[in-house]
């Protein structure tokens, strides 16, 4: 299988190498992730991956997680459970903690939780002005956890008016009902986004029922929320932007797998801070302040268990650009968090980081590029760290880019896993890994098609041991690659595909022997997925979606006599998906149908668990 995917990329590639016309508008995309600051995706070798507005405007209706799995190798398990389940991410089979979420290029952290992971759900899909999606180990320029990438959410600001009025109703399935309400607008050169958002459902049964004959209850939630983004203009090289974002959510939760209960959580976010900006021809300075405070609670079968948490980050970096060759990045970011768990020991434990960063970028006219970037780490617990990366690209022709990166990254344990209530371990090491990865991209006169492999070790694997207490073991290898293409077929017609393959095992110490053992639970090794858009008439947009993952393994950790745990197997599965968007009064009212699992497939995410069937969401979006 391995051996035709490549043979068909590698035909593909050599068809597409002399295409005659220009492929200028894809390689002339800004992305700032890559290296903090506006750069050409033709001046990166990095694999980076936009959803830019035009996708997101052809999207009302539809959630972060829902999006972000129709992306080549990123899985958001539970992306189709109950609405209210976590939602774990999961990019190129590796953990959910080992991705950054970023907004407006501030590292988001849950303090509170488990593993310390954000989550997505947090985030209004009204609010997104574009999705930038660094694969790879990018811990040189974006510090711990960011061991397979980093997802940089970018926020809308201000709109060509004074004031504009938006927002995006919609009802659906399972009772369920979202609003997101809002104005933005420009005055002069500042601008300003306050909005509000609602959103709740019945949801179904968070577990399964087997025999489906025990009338378990729906688990549903509600959720509310609100957000404001400003952007002073002190000067027109100077910036001043404030933000706050506050969500507050209820609902249920059952006591198991294929358990039911009447459990029930709450929980609160707040997350507020600047940026400070300051841009000319030579220099790009940035200082940014985040604040968070989270808090849940959790009322089952086990009683009443608190999580808070609060972090603090302050950043500021520099890009100074030498010349049309030359720039430069320095940076300083310091990172603390504490739980406000009063149970723990020690009492309230606070971590923080503080870390220097550089890095230097070459790009020649010739189409050589290379980046090269170092952060040193001054872990309040553990001590010194130091990450890098190597970044080289060749853009031949305008037409093919080659690239590697030789990257090492590193996570450190989160509180929760250091001093937390259950299975924490405070003699926990940080995960350590070294990544390569290259491949090819071909831009031609319709699209363009990236074929991608990667080698990642990570040493001191935090992971699950005995009485269920978490344990360092000895490293993690996982490997694979994924193929994914742009296709204009005409103006109207689009088409987006990928296949992807992961693998990977776990190396732990029995004895004098080494045990190898297959451990990356809930996730395919081979997925695929194909989106094709039809613009029908400047006002119908149509669409369809469909994905495959292969057979997983899962871990049943049995709740009832005799408690013990087994492998279990979770077969394959096709997801068809379709949507449709029709505009009105020049394109200020937009009314959408999204339907998902048109095939009703009943299938497993989380081994116990259910998953939604047929189900719609209908409504309308506009802009006054």
């Amino acid at each position: 299988m391995k051996k035709r995917i490549f043979i068909a990329t590698a035909v593909l590639f050599s068809s597409q190498l002399y295409a005659q016309q220009d492929s200028t508008k894809t390689l002339n995309k800004i992305v700032l992730t890559a290296t903090k600051s506006s750069i050409k995706q033709s001046q990166t070798g990095k694999v980076v991956t936009i959803i830019d507005q035009s996708v997101l405007e052809k999207s009302k209706g539809k959630d972060l997680a829902q999006l972000l799995t129709e992306q080549a190798n990123i899985i958001v398990n539970g992306a189709t459970s109950n609405p209210g389940k976590d939602k774990p991410l999961y990019i190129r089979g590796a953990k959910n903690d080992n991705t950054v979420i970023l907004i407006d290029g501030i590292p988001m952290a849950d303090p509170s939780g488990v593993t310390g992971a954000f989550d997505p759900r947090l985030i209004p899909m009204e609010n997104i002005e574009r999705i930038e999606i660094v694969k790879g180990a990018q811990s040189a320029l974006y510090g711990s956890n960011a061991v397979a990438g980093v997802i940089n959410i970018i926020t809308k600001k201000g709109a060509g008016k004074e004031a504009v009025g938006y927002g995006t109703i919609s009802a659906g399935s399972y009772k369920s009902f979202n609003a997101n309400i809002g104005v933005r607008g420009t005055i002069e050169k500042s601008s300003y986004d306050v909005g509000y958002i609602h959103r709740q459902t019945d949801g179904i049964s968070e577990a399964k029922d087997i025999a489906g004959n025990q009338n378990f209850d729906n688990d549903g939630f509600v959720s509310n929320g609100a957000y404001l983004n400003f952007d002073a203009a002190i000067t027109d090289k100077f910036h001043f932007k404030p933000f706050f974002r506050y969500q507050y959510f209820t609902g249920g939760y059952d006591a198991d797998a294929f358990t039911d209960g009447a459990d029930q959580y709450t929980s609160s976010v707040l997350s507020t801070g600047t940026i400070f900006k300051y841009d000319d021809k030579k220099l790009s300075l940035t200082a940014q302040y985040a604040h968070d405070e989270t808090s849940r609670l959790y009322d089952g079968v086990y009683g009443k268990t608190p999580y808070e948490g609060r972090s603090n980050t302050a950043e500021t970096y520099a890009t100074y650009r030498i010349n049309d060759m030359f720039q430069v990045l320095a940076g300083l970011d310091f990172r603390a968090q504490q739980s406000l768990d009063d149970n723990a020991t020690p009492k309230r434990p606070k971590i923080n980081i503080f870390s220097p960063y550089t890095s230097v970028l070459y790009k020649n006219a010739n189409g050589i590029n290379v980046e090269l970037g170092g952060r040193y780490n001054k872990h309040s617990k553990f001590g010194d760290n130091f990450n890098y990366s190597i970044n080289p690209s060749y853009l031949i022709k305008n037409k093919v880019k080659v690239f590697a990166n030789i990257a090492s990254a590193f996570r450190a344990p989160s509180l929760g896993e250091l001093y937390g209530q259950y299975g924490s371990n405070p003699d926990l090491k940080p995960e350590t890994s070294k990544t390569f990865e290259g491949g090819a991209q071909a831009f031609f006169n319709k699209g363009d098609i990236r074929a991608v492999y990667f080698n990642r070790e990570i040493k001191n694997i935090i992971s699950s041991g005995p009485a269920f207490s978490l344990w360092n073991y000895d490293r993690q290898n996982d490997h694979g690659f994924e193929v994914e293409s742009n296709i204009a077929v005409n103006k109207d017609i689009k088409v987006t595909f990928f296949y992807s393959f992961v693998d990977g095992e776990i190396t732990k110490k029995k004895g004098s022997k080494d045990t190898t053992y297959y451990n990356l639970l809930k996730l395919p090794k081979h997925s695929f997925g194909v989106t094709v858009g039809y613009q029908v008439t400047p006002q119908l947009f149509v669409s369809t979606n469909g994905y495959s993952y292969g057979k997983r393994n899962d871990l049943f950790f049995n709740p009832n006599p005799p408690y013990d745990n087994y492998a279990v197997e979770l077969r394959s599965y096709f997801m068809w998906n379709a949507y449709a968007q029709y505009s009105i009064l020049s394109n200020r009212i937009k009314v959408f149908v999204d339907v998902k699992n048109i095939l009703d497939k009943d299938y497993y995410e989380v081994y116990g668990y259910g998953v939604q069937g047929f189900n719609t969401t209908a409504g309308l979006s506009f802009k006054l």
